[in-house]
């Protein structure tokens, strides 16, 4: 079977790396989901990689508590780097190759990020680790996701998270929650679903990407989403 997409765009929280740790990055798992990357290479698939910092720092958390905004963003924004480093070596571990593209310039860790050098490196088969968000505060880590996606032409954007997919309120503290299969961007926008954020959604509507939130808990979903099985929710037209 071949893949319905030919390049993605994984979309990966910075808490997806802790397993079952409170805190940092837990090893077994980040090897899983390196080892997961690995099999939709294997595909043909061009792949790319947005990470979060949340497992290590949250700014808005952080705003919240009393610290300036832009600072507490900047911080998050290099959280994600360690991150994409820690993911960068689990991948190369498998015989992927990779490049980790920052959108704060570091040039002793990794590119910065140049459009056109990036393309070539997805051409190349070498699979990219987008950190640093978009380089500026008041942005998240999902807009940094579609920010990429429409520049660089993804076909598709895969939202890794922790439950099946999107419900239509908690479903780890209501155990009756809905989950949605299908649903447009707008109703994502109007029912104010948490799931992505708005300015996020809104750049995946304006440039019609669709967006596949599932589970990164099951292993092997990524290559079943791209392989056509129906799992998680599809956010499209």
């Amino acid at each position: 079977m071949s893949a319905i997409y030919r390049r993605i765009l994984l979309k990966l929280s910075g808490e997806a790396l802790m397993g079952s740790r409170n805190f940092g990055i837990d090893i077994v798992t980040i090897s899983q989901i390196a080892a997961e990357i690995k099999e939709i290479h294997d595909l043909g698939v061009e792949v790319a990689v947005v990470i979060g910092g949340g497992n290590i720092f949250r700014g808005v958390a952080a705003s919240a508590a009393g610290m300036d905004r832009s600072t507490a963003d900047t911080m998050g924004m290099l959280a994600t780097v360690i991150n994409a480093l820690a993911l960068q070596d689990a991948v190369e571990k498998t015989g992927v190759p990779t490049r980790l593209l920052t959108a704060i310039e570091m040039h002793q860790v990794a590119e910065v990020f140049i459009r056109r050098r990036a393309v070539r490196h997805l051409e190349k088969g070498r699979v990219i680790l987008f950190a640093g968000g978009t380089g500026h505060p008041y942005f998240s880590t999902d807009t940094g996701a579609a920010l990429r996606a429409a520049e660089l032409h993804f076909e598709a954007v895969f939202k890794a998270t922790k439950v099946e997919g999107v419900y239509d309120s908690d479903p780890v503290s209501n155990k009756d929650a809905t989950l949605f299969r299908r649903l447009r961007y707008n109703d994502v926008l109007n029912k104010e679903l948490k799931v992505i954020d708005a300015t996020a959604i809104s750049m995946c509507k304006e440039n019609r990407i669709p967006v596949h939130v599932f589970s990164i808990k099951t292993p092997g979903n990524i290559k079943r989403i791209l392989l056509g099985e129906e799992l998680g929710t599809i956010i499209s037209e």
